[in-house]
């Protein structure tokens, strides 16, 4: 049977897990938070284990799904780490939004050991990983990322190969800088049109029905922002790290990109200003204060 080890039973990580759960794997689970991995596994009829290394001992596959590549870093060398536990032929895959470079860095780590990286962060939120239909964008091998695919498709609805290690979290990144830029662009053209009297579901209605929707416009402001509705599915502490990773990316690649750059210091401001706990989509908070008005 194979096994499998998932660490980070977060928002997103849990209901991930859970999935897993359902299909014919041997499953492990650890959490930072023992609370919360013996809570999962006694629901779930699963092992929990105290540290990530006897977490993956014999695992074929450990999943991670956390804040950041930092702590997935830390979580590989640490003492009673994943590499502690990890044997030859193994792959690690990382669902975390994380960093090309490092990334790479522990890939190369790992790869003394004799196992395999696969970075393989998700899009979806919270909503896809409770349905099982995730976007997973991978960055590794071909082989290791056709292997990882037998446990990705347990909760993904898309799988796509991007290229090696690190493109997976370049593509999920400037996909964020998407998502960043929509809602604080949506958010200052609600508030000018506020300004001008019109109605902000109105004006919704007319730009999802044109050229200007996107999913920011027709899903995330009439679910979040027209019934002041924020739950914390995805923090704007994160959304501000990946964008602040986008924008190192492109600048890493000498290509000036004032859209990323600009939508990296907003972001990086709406997080000061909010704090740790907002939801990404409360940034408009920020440009109606600034506009001295609300759009809902």
């Amino acid at each position: 049977m194979t096994r499998v080890a998932f660490l980070g039973l977060g928002a997103m990580g849990a209901p991930m897990a859970e999935h897993l759960t359902k299909s014919p794997f041997d499953l492990v689970v650890w959490n930072r938070t023992p609370e919360i991995a013996r809570a999962f596994a006694l629901r779930h009829r699963v092992r929990a284990a105290l540290t990530p290394a006897e977490a993956t001992i014999g695992a074929d596959f450990a999943i991670t799904c956390l804040p950041s590549s930092r702590e997935g870093r830390e979580l590989v060398e640490s003492d009673q780490g994943l590499a502690a536990g990890l044997g030859r032929g193994s792959i690690l895959i990382d669902c975390t939004s994380g960093d090309p470079v490092t990334s790479r860095g522990t890939a190369e780590f790992l790869s003394q050991g004799g196992v395999e990286f696969v970075d393989a962060p998700v899009s979806g939120g919270v909503k896809g990983a409770e349905a099982g239909t995730l976007t997973v964008m991978c960055g590794g091998g071909e082989i290791a990322v056709r292997r990882a695919r037998e446990v990705l498709t347990t909760f993904a609805g898309k799988i796509v190969r991007c290229g090696e290690v690190g493109s997976g979290h370049a593509v999920k990144a400037m996909n964020q800088a998407l998502l960043a830029i929509h809602i604080w662009s949506t958010g200052e053209c609600l508030a000018a049109l506020a300004k001008q009297g019109v109605d902000s579901r109105v004006a919704l209605d007319v730009i999802n029905g044109s050229s200007g929707r996107s999913n920011t416009s027709e899903n995330l402001f009439p679910e979040r922002v027209m019934n002041r509705a924020f739950p914390r599915t995805f923090r704007l502490a994160l959304l501000d790290k990946d964008v602040a990773i986008a924008s190192q990316i492109a600048s890493d690649a000498g290509i000036d990109a004032p859209f990323i750059e600009l939508a990296a210091r907003l972001f990086s401001e709406a997080h000061k200003t909010l704090g740790d706990e907002a939801d990404h989509v409360e940034a408009v908070r920020v440009i109606e204060d600034r506009a001295g008005v609300h759009v809902s």
